[in-house]
C-alpha cells in the first residue's frame, strides 16, 4: 500500500494526468458520436415520414428513393458510430498498457 501522506512522484503524476485527459477526451468523442447518431435518426425518421406520406398521396416513385436514401444515411451513421467506438476502445486499451 502506498503512503498516502506523500505526494506522488512527478512522472507518476504526469502519467495519471495524461490518462485522465485521454479518458475525458474519449468520453467526449463518444458523446459527440452518440449525438450525431441521434440527430441522423431524427432527421431520417422525419424525412421517411414525409416521403411516405407524399408517396401514399401521389404514388410518385421519387419518394421511394427518398425513403431509401434516408435509410442509407441511418445505416452509414450507425457504421460511423461503430468505428468511433472501436477507435475509442483501442485508444483506451493502449493507454492502459
Amino acid at each position: 500500500m502506498s503512503n498516502l501522506n506523500q505526494a506522488p512522484e512527478a512522472g507518476e503524476s504526469a502519467v495519471n494526468s495524461a490518462q485522465q485527459s485521454i479518458a475525458q477526451s474519449t468520453a467526449l468523442a463518444m458523446a459527440d458520436a452518440t449525438d450525431n447518431l441521434r440527430n441522423l435518426n431524427t432527421l431520417s425518421t422525419t424525412a421517411i415520414g414525409v416521403a411516405l406520406s407524399q408517396f401514399l398521396e401521389t404514388g410518385d416513385s421519387k419518394y421511394v428513393e427518398a425513403i431509401s436514401t434516408a435509410q442509407s444515411i441511418v445505416s452509414q451513421g450507425a457504421e460511423n458510430f461503430s468505428v468511433v467506438g472501436e477507435k475509442i476502445a483501442t485508444v483506451l486499451h493502449e493507454t492502459a498498457e
